[in-house]
């Protein structure tokens, strides 16, 4: 078809009407490049005035910036980056977001033909797609309305389609593409336009990771994510959320309990307590929004890794990620939940591997004491919360935790002080936190009480270091209690405690850090990102103590209609038959996993007990003296 340059787009001159058909505009282009080195810049700068079109284009227009775009595909091998500098950054500096499909696929097509045709060209053309990641900022509030998602589709669609085939013509081109992906990241400021640019952004790193190049750039992109969630969590002060009330205890400040305090509040016009832990504290923060936006798109990506089979290869990437970011970080408060969810969607894997990895931490001398600590208030705090934990495997942490600390206890000399003494301190607390959730469940149980009657609890807890007097004392109080009504030991009545979290001890053994009171997995604030939670999640309020009177375990919503022959597991009612099945299903888990729990306990089998068999040497980790 016949069409007219435009004559608007000249820089310096008057641009001549010329009516070409589509052929003769490719040797036109052709032309236009070559005449540049004898002087001529006429056609050239017709040309370069051409890639300026933008905006609502009318049919002319866009018909001659698609050919010409095509043209230009077709005559890569004439362009020269010192001679056609001009049209280079024209071309790199365009948009998909502001044209057509059609435009969009010359355009597409003209990229994927500069980086075939010259190693120069590749970085400048990966960056052009990463730069379309995201849309320009006045197309932001579009994206809310259908024909906004459209163009994002349509943009985005094209952008990965073109990176797949980069990376087929150029076997480097991933390699080539990390780093910019990473360092052209948004930057967080607290304007709302540019924490939409970072979810889109991020949209489109989880995307990357799951394309069939994801295998090449999977553990950098996957780390980024994480690096700019914890990033995110930093920015957010523990003083936005919760404001120190030492007369109250940790069990006291539960999710559930201060939003039912906060609807009363409404309704007489009283502030919420101090030291409440609530989303309302959290209500406007945009830091905290774009976090919650962030973890939601990564608990969907972690659903469509676990469709596709490729859940377990992901988490180990993010399993690594954790050790090296989020274990070590302040007292992080949401980004540690993805290893919760992925844990969730596979627990069987999963979720008894972090398990494992976090006592591993705590057990080995290898690592600095702040590190072992943080480790063992994750697995502490994980074990009581994650609903899909066999009360079976938490004996089995719960014993690999007390014959670690039972040994620290032979060390001779030893006598209570907070700080030289503070790992196993930690080790102690996180104990007595993983039995105030769940000793019900496990003495309702009776093989698993029995394990749990012959572990050496007594003699650790009793011993001169006193981790009574030093751990956590609203911890303490609330174990005592269970551990009198359960008949667990002896329990001495000089352990009473007037002033919950006053203790000077405590305070000394948590350190600067207070990371006695340290438990991460703490219901989580964020609103959309606790909908994938809480299905998965055990809160105080479905804890059933062990001290609850008979009263209450005869009431009408705990006995079924078979005289209430059931236990209490995991907060919810089953049967002994059950409750057997769940045993058999993991033993057969960690049968699957070629892991055993390291300790003297047995879960049946077939009516039968069963020694667990040796743990391969590449998963049993050491717990020899040295490593103390």
């Amino acid at each position: 078809m016949g069409m007219e340059l435009p004559k608007d787009h000249a820089e310096s001159h008057e641009m001549e009407d010329v009516n070409i058909s589509d052929l003769e505009l490719v040797y036109h282009v052709r032309e236009a490049l070559t005449s540049v080195q004898s002087g001529d810049n006429d056609n050239y700068n017709q040309l370069v005035a051409v890639m300026h079109l933008s905006g609502r284009l009318d049919p002319d227009n866009r018909a001659l910036l698609e050919t010409s775009l095509k043209a230009l595909s077709g005559a890569v091998s004439y362009i020269d980056i010192s001679h056609h500098e001009s049209l280079l950054v024209s071309i790199f500096g365009m948009s998909m977001w502001n044209y057509d499909p059609d435009i969009m696929d010359a355009l597409k097509g003209l990229i994927i033909s500069l980086a075939a045709s010259s190693g120069k060209y590749v970085d400048s053309c990966l960056t052009m797609l990463v730069g379309n990641f995201t849309p320009p900022s006045y197309f932001l509030d579009k994206l809310k309305e259908p024909h906004g998602l459209e163009r994002k589709h349509q943009v985005l669609s094209r952008v990965h389609a073109a990176l797949k085939s980069i990376f087929d013509l150029v076997p480097l081109a991933p390699m080539r593409l990390l780093p910019i992906v990473v360092q052209r990241m948004p930057t967080v400021h607290n304007k709302h336009e540019r924490l939409k640019l970072i979810v889109v952004y991020t949209e489109n790193m989880l995307k990357l990771e799951s394309s069939a190049m994801g295998e090449l750039v999977r553990s950098t992109l996957l780390m980024a994510v994480v690096d700019r969630l914890i990033d995110l969590d930093m920015e957010i002060g523990w003083d936005d959320i919760l404001h120190d009330d030492f007369s109250k205890g940790i069990f006291e400040m539960e999710l559930e309990d201060v939003e039912e305090a906060a609807d009363d509040a409404e309704q007489v016009g009283d502030e919420l307590p101090s030291g409440s832990i609530s989303r309302k504290s959290l209500s406007g923060n945009l830091i905290a929004e774009l976090l919650d936006s962030l973890l939601v798109l990564t608990f969907e990506h972690l659903e469509s890794c676990e469709g596709t089979g490729r859940l377990i290869e992901v988490f180990e990437i993010l399993l690594q990620s954790f050790q090296i970011t989020v274990l070590n970080a302040y007292k992080s408060k949401f980004a540690q939940f993805v290893m919760f969810y992925a844990c969730a969607l596979d627990p069987e894997n999963c979720g008894l591997r972090f398990a494992t990895m976090l006592a591993d931490v705590f057990v080995s001398g290898l690592y600095p004491p702040l590190t072992r600590m943080s480790s063992v208030s994750y697995l502490a705090s994980y074990l009581s919360r994650a609903r899909f934990l066999s009360p079976c495997f938490i004996v089995s942490l719960l014993k690999r935790l007390v014959d670690w600390c039972l040994e620290y206890c032979n060390i001779p000399g030893g006598n209570i002080n907070p700080k030289a003494h503070r790992v196993f301190y930690s080790g102690c607390q996180a104990i007595m936190y993983v039995l105030c959730f769940r000793m019900r469940s496990i003495m309702d149980v009776p093989r698993l009480k029995s394990q749990l009657l012959l572990m050496p609890l007594e003699t650790v807890l009793k011993h001169n270091l006193n981790p009574l007097k030093v751990c956590l004392p609203s911890v303490v109080s609330e174990f005592l209690q269970q551990s009198k009504a359960a008949r667990l030991f002896t329990v001495s009545e000089t352990f009473i405690f007037n002033d919950l979290l006053e203790s000077e001890l405590s305070r000394d053994f948590g350190g600067l850090e207070r990371l006695d009171m340290f438990f991460p997995f703490d219901p989580c604030l964020l609103k959309k990102s606790d909908s994938f939670i809480r299905p998965n999640f055990i809160y105080w309020s479905m804890v059933k103590t062990a001290y609850h009177g008979d009263e209450e375990d005869n009431s009408d919503e705990d006995v079924d209609e078979d005289n209430g022959d059931h236990v209490m597991v995991d907060g919810m009612g089953r049967s002994p038959d059950e409750q057997d099945l769940d045993l058999d299903e993991f033993e057969y888990s960690l049968n699957k996993m070629s892991i055993t729990p390291k300790n003297s306990f047995s879960c049946r089998l077939d009516g039968e007990l069963r020694q667990p068999m040796k743990m391969p040497s590449r998963i049993r980790p050491s717990t020899s003296p040295e490593s103390l």
